[in-house]
């Protein structure tokens, strides 16, 4: 949604004010006399002078933690307890892979804001060697080493550093620091959603979740700022506190990393791994998997800002029916609730003079297979129907005498649900059980950063400004611990705007927020997609087409957005109304150009499900850096001209108008095969790739699998009874191996309650044939007794083979199909319980 914000006078609280910006009393003064952008603005102006009077700032505490004296060092059950002059350090190992750190200051009383962690600590074995002035902490992963004289802490791994403390705990009477040196050599990613380059070396990041209206091509303070960095040299640092802070990643170039907070407690989580798929799923195990979405999430939605009515929105769903393009969703803005943008948020019920029976709306849909989905937010207009109820019940952040803190923003004069309040959560809940009850498929929840959040405002567990960048993960939690609690058998879709480190393991749908519909709004979306991929948030997607601005259709654009959609997360077009976003009302060219983006979505709907489920077993993110698969090429750590789509694929966005070619990177290691022409390319160079408009670069990587329907059709058809199976033959590729999990795309938690199947897949290169077998590994629940019958489609032979074999007998020749001029060989097989091998013979001569 439009980010609409009321500007407001720093006198009205803006986080700016505690702490960060106190430097002078002539700065103080000069404060009340502007607003939130002012002051940005005042910033940028007079940089010199923020960076002379805060480097006087940090060099007046910088001389603290030198004076840190250790005192003991002892083992406390599974933890390492170390003493100093100014307070003790708790270790304690998790796993191997992951050490927690936290650091009490003596005489400090500390809050905690910690929201991050999911981990319940493993039993680790570890070691701790006292040598004179050296204290060795040894573990078979991580290992930290201490000096006493000076103080200091450092971490290993594979006997390698990772990273130490310098400066450590710095305390100031309104900040705590956490200081670190770093290597010259370092690359950084995280600090959650920006535009900045892959690399955030460099940048001192803003932690406080606020919406970039219209960004392009740089954006330092988006909705998603989490307080994590990684390291090129593949460790992650997390420091779990949601407080109002900044990151700051080597701003001034001295090779340190310094987390700054108004509050909250010191603590960091080192993670490290063995390579770089290790490293997320370690931190995806200390931040939580994302659950399974429900297949119909995978699909095509319907939306815009907004539909005004039930008749629009029932019109609209009809005309993609009437042009044959698939759909799955359709999205419900703000005029459900209201007929006019403002004054209206809040009420929270359905309109009914514009959406007279939306009930009998939703039975429709469901029976065509189209789900609803509804935008809430958490701001209660006191003009709204819901207000008195919510001051009644207490449900709202106070001010410091305990009244409902009220405020003006774009929408009206509000208050805030206090999100962290038990009995406002559970006030807020009902509203979203009783609407699922009618009907509700899935949720939006928008302006969650919260979008304007003063700092005079008070939540039940602390003040705006201490718990800021938590409230859209708290929301998200709300809902998905609502669905486990009273709709165990519905797995939730729950698509928000803002969130936390960890957010993904409430089922979290993050979006890029209001991008620009420009081809600056289109450049940066792989950049923040691959990012917070590697930060555990795999789903974060664009809205397609873009959402912000613009005076008439870019068909051009619009065609290369939704191409690129086909290999993002989340297939959803949507921006103001002003321009449609939707295919249907396109012209005939665009939209039977964006039908067959969509139609090609489907048809890799097997593929991208079981990417989703890669997700949520190992954290693999479902776009992935180049890096990841040729991590000795240090160049390709800050490029995302093109990115891998799960294992198989390789995409390069086309992002600026009128190419006619385009340069693309191909890893080294396996042979590429165009995914539209069938010509194969060799890894390990750059190539100049030609375009059309008909669709992106798309190579698919030698050895791989790849699943896919036959026919386009939406999910509510789906099955793996009869599929197509592509194998992408490469004789430099001894062995590959693919499993293809499969549940109804419905039930919570399939897997572990044992209702799915899993089908593998193994390819072997000999020097007279390659050996193609398939196998159901595992079959239970419905899935129990079904078989699979399987199009095998072989990729990039040489030669018409010389035969088939299934399980050691020849098939006649009119149970295979040769292309020669497509190289493509077809065979018919089916899968069960029993291993089917197919043998294709080559022919020698």
């Amino acid at each position: 949604m439009l980010f609409f914000c009321k500007c407001r006078n720093f006198d009205d609280g803006s986080p700016e004010l505690n702490g960060f910006y106190k430097l002078t009393p002539e700065f103080r003064n000069f404060i009340p006399l502007l607003t939130f952008y002012d002051v940005m603005k005042f910033k940028n102006y007079f940089g010199i002078l923020f960076t002379a009077v805060f480097s006087l700032f940090i060099l007046s505490i910088s001389a603290q933690q030198t004076n840190r004296a250790f005192q003991s060092i002892k083992v406390v059950e599974d933890k390492i307890e170390i003493k100093v002059s100014d307070g003790r350090y708790e270790i304690a190992p998790l796993n191997d892979y992951i050490y927690h750190t936290t650091f009490y200051p003596q005489g400090k009383s500390l809050k905690n804001f910690s929201f991050a962690a999911d981990l319940k600590p493993q039993k680790v074995e570890f070691t701790v060697t006292d040598e004179g002035n050296n204290v060795t902490i040894r573990s078979k992963g991580i290992n930290i080493r201490m000096t006493k004289v000076p103080f200091t802490l450092a971490y290993y791994f594979n006997d390698k550093l990772l990273i130490s403390e310098k400066r450590g705990f710095i305390s100031t009477d309104s900040l705590q620091l956490l200081n670190f040196a770093i290597e010259p050599e370092e690359v950084l990613f995280g600090g959650g959603a920006r535009v900045l380059g892959m690399n955030r070396r460099g940048n001192r990041l803003m932690m406080y979740n606020r919406a970039h209206y219209g960004y392009e091509t740089r954006s330092e303070l988006m909705n998603y700022t989490l307080p994590l960095f990684i390291s090129s040299k593949q460790y992650a640092v997390l420091f779990d506190n949601a407080s109002l802070g900044y990151l700051d990643l080597d701003s001034k170039a001295n090779n340190e990393i310094t987390y700054e907070t108004i509050g909250g407690t010191p603590n960091y989580y080192i993670i490290a791994g063995a390579n770089w798929y290790d490293l997320v799923k370690q931190y995806t195990l200390l931040t939580g998997r994302q659950p399974l979405p429900p297949r119909w999430a995978f699909g095509n939605f319907s939306s815009r800002f907004g539909y005004h009515s039930q008749a629009e929105t029932e019109a609209t769903v009809k005309k993609f029916f009437k042009d044959g393009i698939p759909l799955d969703a359709v999205i419900i803005d703000i005029y459900w609730f209201g007929k006019e943008i403002t004054g209206t948020m809040g009420n929270l019920e359905w309109y009914r003079d514009s959406f007279p029976n939306p009930e009998r709306m939703m039975k429709r849909f469901k029976k065509m297979g189209v789900k609803t989905v509804l935008v809430t937010e958490p701001f209660i207009l006191t003009t709204s129907k819901r207000w008195q109820d919510a001051v009644d019940k207490q449900v709202l952040g106070t001010d410091s005498l305990g009244n409902p803190y009220t405020y003006d923003f774009y929408f009206g004069n509000t208050g805030l649900i206090d999100i962290y309040k038990p009995e406002a959560r559970e006030w807020f809940w009902n509203i979203y059980k009783d609407f699922t009850k009618q009907g509700v498929d899935g949720w939006w929840g928008d302006l969650g950063e919260p979008e304007v959040h003063p700092s005079a405002l008070q939540h039940v567990s602390g003040s705006a400004d201490e718990l800021h960048n938590s409230y859209g993960h708290e929301w998200a939690k709300m809902i998905y611990e609502g669905y486990r609690k009273d709709f165990p058998d519905q797995r939730p879709f729950i698509l928000m705007r803002s969130g936390y480190a960890g957010s993904q393991r409430y089922g979290m749908i993050p979006w890029t927020g209001d991008v620009n519909r420009s081809w600056g709004g289109l450049v940066p979306q792989p950049e923040l997609s691959l990012q917070m991929g590697m930060q555990g948030l795999a789903y974060m997607h664009s809205d397609l087409g873009g959402f912000a601005g613009g005076d008439t259709i870019d068909n051009e654009l619009y065609t290369r957005w939704l191409q690129y959609g086909v290999f993002q997360p989340i297939y959803r077009p949507h921006a103001q109304e002003h321009i449609p976003a939707e295919p249907v009302f396109q012209n005939a060219t665009t939209k039977a150009r964006a039908k067959k983006s969509i139609e090609l979505r489907y048809r890799l709907m097997p593929y991208i499900y079981n990417m989703a489920f890669e997700n949520k077993t190992s954290g693999k993110p479902l776009m992935i850096p180049l890096f990841f698969n040729e991590p000795d090429n240090l160049s390709l750590l800050t490029y995302d001209s093109a990115y891998m789509w799960g294992s198989a694929f390789l995409v390069s966005p086309v992002k600026s108008p009128g190419l006619k070619q385009q340069t693309i990177y191909l890893p080294k290691g396996t042979s590429w095969t165009d995914f539209y022409t069938g010509d194969v390319r060799q890894g390990g160079s750059r190539i100049t790739a030609p375009l059309n408009i008909e669709n992106i670069p798309v190579f698919v990587k030698g050895g791989s699998f790849v699943p896919m329907m036959h026919n386009a059709e939406s999910t509510k058809s789906y099955s793996l009874d009869v599929f197509d199976l592509h194998y992408y033959a490469d004789e430099n590729i001894k062995q590959s191996n693919y499993s293809l999990y499969n549940d109804d795309g419905e039930t919570p938690f399939a897997f572990e309650k044992g209702n799915f199947e899993l089908i593998d897949f193994s390819a072997e290169e000999r020097e007279n044939s390659l050996i193609i077998s398939t196998i159901k590994s595992k079959a239970a629940g419905s899935f129990a007794k079904t078989k699979n019958e399987v199009n095998l489609v072989v990729h990039n032979l040489k030669d018409k083979p010389a035969g088939i074999k299934v399980n050691g007998s020849y098939l006649s020749a009119s149970k295979w199909r040769w292309s020669g001029a497509e190289r493509l060989l077809r065979v018919d097989i089916i899968c069960s319980g029993s291993e089917v091998k197919v043998e294709i013979v080559k022919n020698l001569y």
